[in-house]
């Protein structure tokens, strides 16, 4: 006998239909997650990828664009900026400032430069000052040369007094460290004494002769005391190289060996500061203990004496006041100081010096006053 088959009724009756509805119902409520098919991740995977190497493209496309691109900013004809570049910095931390401030106008072409040079480690940190119209393979050049080879440096001369100086500053900041400001921050030496030791005997004196002379870089944004502070930092380490035995054996103080070697630049040249020192400590160990140099009463009146200004008396007359002036007369170099530190032994108590045809000066050492007044009429 054949199976009965059970169907849905197409006109299901109230019963059926709340037997039908009551098994969707239950179906819902099923576990069904052991017999779904398993649904691949490779399309997710796929677009993630296609998606990053979209993004690593664009990233690459506007950096590479970034230092493509020709500088919008560049400096215009003439127009100047001052830059500092730091020690330790990259040759690309150096373009990208470079970029920024409108000295180079391609980053890229900068460091295409760089590379044929070999330069990458031979940009010298420092303060510079570019003009603009300058090409970005002279700018490379710039800075393998150095800080001074853009003007951005200042040089003070051996011999210079502290007003010297002080115009030389102002000159060299462009006005942005007036020299009246410079002399007011060098007036008192006490001020700078708690940080260098080496201004303890100067008291309240002015900081003559303890500005070294050298050439240094500016910096940025400096102030007067920046820069004194600057002269005072290598006057320490010059001093640091020199032994003062010798003058303390003397009796001198190291700010009287100071004093000294600033008569001795005055009053020597390069190949006879020693032989000069040597006059000096002789005169100043005599019965007679005056240095009777010129060049002390030059610095007092501001300019070369006459023979009635050497009978005017001042604290820098060393004919009329025995010993050492108060101060030293300039920042003396350092082989004056070597000089002082370390004299020719000679028994010589007078020099006389005349111009000579070379465009210097002939020297003439004398023992005696009569060989000094011989040397004189001589040398006339």
């Amino acid at each position: 006998m054949p199976r009965k088959r059970v169907t849905y009724s197409r006109k299901a009756n109230h019963a059926a239909r709340a037997a039908h509805a009551r098994g969707e119902r239950e179906f819902k409520t099923y576990d069904t997650s052991a017999i779904r098919p398993k649904k691949s991740k490779m399309p997710i995977l796929f677009v993630l990828a296609v998606i990053a190497c979209i993004i690593t493209v664009v990233v690459v496309s506007f950096n590479t664009c970034s230092t493509n691109a020709d500088n919008p900013n560049l400096l215009a004809e003439g127009e100047t900026v001052t830059v500092e570049i730091k020690d330790g910095w990259m040759a690309t931390e150096v373009g990208s400032v470079l970029f920024d401030e409108g000295v180079i106008r391609n980053q890229y072409d900068f460091m295409d430069i760089v590379n044929s040079k070999n330069a990458a480690t031979s940009l010298k940190p420092g303060v510079y000052t570019f003009v603009g119209g300058t090409t970005d393979e002279e700018v490379v050049q710039m800075l393998i040369d150095g800080p001074s080879s853009s003007g951005n440096s200042m040089t003070v001369p051996e011999g210079y007094t502290a007003e010297q100086t002080a115009a030389t500053v102002e000159e060299a900041y462009g006005g942005s460290i007036a020299a009246a400001d410079f002399e007011q921050a060098t007036s008192d030496a006490s001020v700078y004494a708690a940080d260098y030791s080496f201004l303890g005997e100067a008291n309240t004196q002015s900081l003559e002769g303890f500005l070294f002379p050298k050439t240094y870089d500016l910096i940025v944004d400096a102030s007067a005391d920046d820069v004194v502070r600057q002269m005072l930092d290598q006057y320490q380490v010059e001093i640091d190289t020199l032994d003062f035995s010798y003058p303390e054996q003397q009796g001198l103080t190291p700010y009287e060996a100071l004093i000294l070697a600033s008569i001795v630049e005055r009053e020597a040249t390069d190949d006879n500061r020693a032989t000069v020192a040597s006059v000096f400590y002789n005169r100043l160990a005599s019965d007679r203990p005056y240095l009777e140099s010129d060049a002390t009463t030059a610095y007092y009146i501001g300019g070369d004496p006459t023979p009635e200004d050497l009978q005017q008396e001042n604290p820098y007359n060393t004919y009329l006041n025995a010993g050492l002036p108060p101060t030293p007369i300039c920042s003396p170099s350092l082989a004056s100081l070597q000089a002082v530190c370390n004299p020719e032994q000679t028994d010589y108590m007078y020099f006389y010096f005349v111009p000579n045809d070379q465009g210097g000066y002939d020297y003439y050492f004398s023992r005696t006053y009569e060989e000094h007044q011989q040397a004189i009429s001589n040398a006339g």
